[in-house]
């Protein structure tokens, strides 16, 4: 759910993100939109966008410049009502609506990234940090390196939960080793598949 356009980001408060656990991970965008419309309101949304900026540099080197794009992000969005919701409806109410359009925003996310051939796969269930537990939707793909010619495997997760507020959190990943693409002596390009997803995961979790 990374959106497209901006707006004032008073507006929302910002979602707590894991300053600790984030290290080399860079911000690179702050937004504050309407993300969907329920009946009686309009959800609004304040998303934080990070990118892992070594990597990206490593890969870079690797192709003498060829390439040179986010290969993993992580966001993390607080969601807001305008209106409230009315007496009588609570967060729960609405948690399924939300957490469809989630999905489908981080869909449309990943095929503006360039992602293509996108499956929905299973669920997954997490405790956050905070206490409260997200279902996480795993989504799978690729994606087209034009330099090289070759085609990536990528895998991304998105969750829903609410503590107070709603909050949504996910991200993705290259599903296989970067040492093998692009045949570079670099520890960065040769982590493993399950390693980002371990570290998506712990910052999904720490999301406040």
């Amino acid at each position: 759910m990374a959106p497209a356009s901006g707006g004032d980001d008073q507006d929302i408060p910002a979602p707590a993100v894991p300053e600790g656990r984030l290290g080399d991970w860079e911000r690179a965008e702050s937004t504050v939109e309407t993300l969907f419309e329920l009946s009686a309101a309009s959800v609004r949304g304040h998303t934080l966008v990070y990118q892992d900026a070594p990597l990206r540099a490593s890969v870079r080197e690797a192709t003498d410049g060829r390439l040179d794009q986010p290969w993993r992000f992580f966001f993390a969005t607080r969601l807001t009502f305008r209106p409230p919701l009315p007496p009588g409806v609570g967060q729960t109410m609405v948690l399924p609506t939300v957490r469809s359009e989630a999905e489908r925003s981080f869909l449309d996310d990943l095929r503006d990234r360039g992602f293509e051939d996108l499956d929905r796969g299973g669920h997954e269930r997490i405790r956050i940090r905070s206490g409260p537990r997200a279902r996480l939707r795993k989504v799978t793909g690729r994606f087209h390196l034009d330099a090289v010619d070759r085609d990536l495997p990528v895998e991304g997760w998105v969750g829903v939960w609410t503590d107070g507020d709603i909050h949504v959190a996910g991200g993705a990943y290259p599903a296989t080793s970067l040492a093998s693409l692009f045949d570079a002596d670099d520890d960065r390009l040769a982590t493993d598949p399950g390693t980002y997803r371990s570290e998506l995961l712990d910052l999904i979790r720490s999301v406040g």
